[in-house]
C-alpha cells in the first residue's frame, strides 16, 4: 500500500521543508551542569538540593494516596467509573497565558473579549497544581511529565526515573528501583488501548513521560546520547525505547514531529531532511516489521484518508524535527491538533475496554518562551478547540477528560488597560515615569528590553500590533524562561469532582487511575 512503500523507499520527498523552529531547552542551563567538547565535565556546578527522602518512588506514592484519600472524606457527588481517560496538556499554559487567550478569542469574534471563555474554562471542576520538581523550584517539562504521567516528582531535566538518578547518570538509570512506569502502561495492563499526540515531536519531554526512562530529556536517538558523553549501546536512547519497548511499541497511536530520529543519516525522510542516527538503524522499518497492519502517514490528507476501522496502528510523523506553529504551517500538509485529536479518538475508541491518550499542545512553551504571545495564544486557542472537539464526540457519563499544564511562564497582563484594549497591544490608558505608554503583555525575562541607548524604553506604537512581535522583557535574557506559580486543572467526567482544590501535580495520574480503576494504587472500584 501506498504507506508502505513510502516507508521502503524514505528517500522519496514529499511536501514542505520541515519546521524551523529551535529547540529552546538548554539542560546545561536547567541543571547547572556544564558539558565540554561533547563529554561530561568533572567540574560541573554544585548539584542541586533534593531531599533525600525524596529519592525513593514510595514517598510520592503515600503522598499521592493521601490526597486521594482527603478528597474522599468529602461528599462523593459520583460513582461512576471512567471507561476513558483523555489528558490534555498544554505545555507553558499559564493561567495568565489562559486568560489572555480566553481575551483574544473574543476579540477575534469583534467583541471586547474579556468575556469571553475557553471551552475547557467550562469544565465542572477546577483546581491548582503545585509543579516544582525535586530539586528545583521550577520545573521543566520533563521532571512535570514523570509528575503528572508516571505519578512521581523526580529531578529537573529526568524523565521516567526517581529522583535518586543523577542527571545524565547511565548507569542508575538501569537500576529496576528508579524505573517508573506510566499511567499508559498501568491502561495497557487493564487491556485499554493508548496513544500520545504532540504538536512537538514524539521523543520531546512531554510525551516521553508516557515511555521513556533517561536521565537526560536531549537523549532522543544515539546520536544525542553519544553528544553527552554516554554510551548508547547502554543507555537506550528515546526513540529506541517509543518503537521497541513496553510500553511505547504497544501504543495504537503515535502523531507528532521529529521524524529524523528515526532515521539513520544516510537516508533523507519524506519531509527532505536527512535522518539524525549514527547506529544506521531505520526504526519506522523496525515499526512497521512490527504493526504489519498499521500505517505511517506523513501529511495531512494521508492523516485524514487513513481507514482507522481497518488499521491496528497509526504513526504519524508530520515533520523532521518540531511540527510548525499553527500561525505558520501549510494547512493543507500539516494537520491542526483538532485532526490529530479526531482521529485519536476515532481509533481508540474502538477498544470495548476504553483507552487512555495524551494530547499535548506543545507549541504553547515555544511561542511564550520566544516571547511571542501572539503565538503562544494562537496556539492555547487551537488546544482550546481540540479540547470542545473531543468533549463533543465523547461521552460525559464514561469519558474523564481532564486538562492541565506543566509549569507556567514568565507572561503577564499589566496595568489597568480599558475595556476591549486590543490584548497583543499598547495600554492606552497609562504611560511609565516618561510618559511612554506600554504593553499589556510583558514578560519578565526574555531577548527585547526596547530601550534607546540611554536605558529608556522607546514607544512602541509604531512596532507592536503583530501576531510575531516579540514582546518586552525586563531581564534580558537570550529567550523567555518558565516560571513556578500553580497551574490551572480542569475536569469534566466521571470523578471529575476529585480534581478540585490544590494538589501535587505528581497526583493528577493516580487519581486518573483511581477513576478508571487502573494500576496499583487505590481505586473506585475497591469501594464498590
Amino acid at each position: 500500500m501506498l504507506y508502505q512503500k513510502q516507508l521502503v523507499l524514505l528517500v522519496v520527498l514529499a511536501g514542505i521543508v520541515s519546521g524551523l523552529i529551535r529547540e529552546v531547552h538548554d539542560v546545561e542551563e536547567l541543571t547547572g551542569k556544564r558539558f565540554i567538547k561533547y563529554r561530561a565535565s568533572s567540574d560541573a556546578e554544585k548539584e542541586s538540593y533534593t531531599p533525600p527522602e525524596e529519592k525513593d518512588p514510595k514517598f510520592w506514592y503515600d503522598l499521592a494516596y493521601e490526597e486521594i484519600a482527603e478528597r474522599l472524606k468529602l461528599p462523593q457527588p459520583s460513582a461512576k467509573r471512567a471507561k476513558n481517560i483523555i489528558l490534555f496538556l498544554g505545555d507553558g499554559m499559564s493561567l495568565s497565558t489562559v486568560t489572555a487567550a480566553r481575551i483574544l478569542k473574543g476579540q477575534r469574534r469583534g467583541n471586547t473579549g474579556e468575556e469571553s471563555s475557553l471551552s475547557f474554562e467550562r469544565f465542572s471542576h477546577t483546581g491548582l497544581s503545585k509543579t516544582y520538581c525535586s530539586n528545583a523550584q521550577v520545573a521543566d517539562s520533563a521532571c512535570t511529565a514523570t509528575a503528572y504521567l508516571c505519578g512521581v516528582k523526580t529531578n529537573i531535566a529526568e524523565i521516567g526515573v526517581s529522583a535518586a538518578v543523577s542527571f545524565n547518570n547511565c548507569t542508575e538509570v538501569q537500576k529496576p528501583e528508579n524505573r517508573l512506569t506510566s499511567i499508559a502502561e498501568w491502561a495497557q495492563n487493564a487491556g485499554k488501548s493508548t496513544g500520545i499526540v504532540t504538536t512537538t515531536s514524539l521523543t520531546h519531554a512531554s510525551p516521553s513521560g508516557a515511555y521513556a526512562k533517561a536521565a537526560n530529556r536531549n537523549w532522543e536517538c544515539d546520536t544525542d546520547v553519544e553528544s553527552f558523553g554516554v554510551d548508547s549501546s547502554k543507555c537506550i536512547d528515546m526513540a529506541t525505547q517509543l518503537i521497541t519497548q513496553t510500553p511505547g511499541k504497544h501504543f495504537d497511536i503515535m502523531f507528532g514531529g521529529g521524524m529524523g530520529k528515526f532515521l539513520p543519516k544516510s537516508l533523507k525522510d519524506l519531509h527532505g531532511n536527512p535522518g539524525e542516527r549514527s547506529d544506521g538503524v531505520n526504526l519506522l522499518s523496525r515499526w512497521q516489521a512490527q504493526h504489519p497492519g498499521g500505517v505511517l502517514v506523513t501529511n495531512r490528507k494521508q492523516l485524514l484518508s487513513a481507514n482507522v476501522s481497518a488499521l491496528s496502528s497509526i504513526l504519524g510523523l508530520f515533520q523532521s524535527k518540531l511540527m510548525e506553529f499553527h500561525l505558520d504551517a501549510d494547512a493543507t500538509y500539516q494537520p491542526t491538533l483538532s485532526e490529530l485529536t479526531e482521529v485519536t479518538i476515532k481509533k481508540l475508541s474502538q477498544n470495548k475496554n476504553g483507552y487512555f491518550a495524551f494530547i499535548e499542545g506543545g507549541l504553547i512553551d515555544y511561542g511564550n518562551h520566544f516571547t511571542k504571545a501572539g503565538y503562544a495564544l494562537d496556539e492555547t486557542l487551537e488546544f482550546e478547540k481540540a479540547i470542545k472537539l473531543a468533549r463533543e464526540m465523547t461521552d460525559i457519563e464514561d469519558t474523564l477528560i481532564v486538562v492541565t499544564s506543566d509549569h507556567g511562564h514568565t507572561l503577564t497582563i499589566a496595568g489597568n488597560p480599558g475595556r476591549g484594549t486590543p490584548i497583543l497591544g499598547l495600554n492606552q490608558l497609562q504611560t511609565d515615569l516618561n510618559g511612554v505608554k506600554y504593553a499589556t503583555l510583558n514578560y519578565a525575562a526574555g531577548p527585547k528590553n526596547y530601550q534607546d541607548e540611554n536605558g529608556q524604553r522607546i514607544d512602541l506604537s509604531d512596532q507592536i500590533g503583530g501576531d510575531d512581535f516579540v514582546f518586552p522583557s525586563y531581564i534580558k535574557t537570550n529567550l523567555g524562561v518558565h516560571s513556578g506559580e500553580d497551574v490551572a486543572i480542569f475536569a469534566s467526567g466521571p470523578q471529575s469532582h476529585l480534581f478540585s482544590g490544590v494538589m501535587q501535580q505528581h497526583t493528577i495520574p493516580h487519581l486518573m487511575a483511581y477513576a478508571a480503576c487502573i494500576g496499583n494504587g487505590p481505586k473506585l472500584c475497591d469501594n464498590n
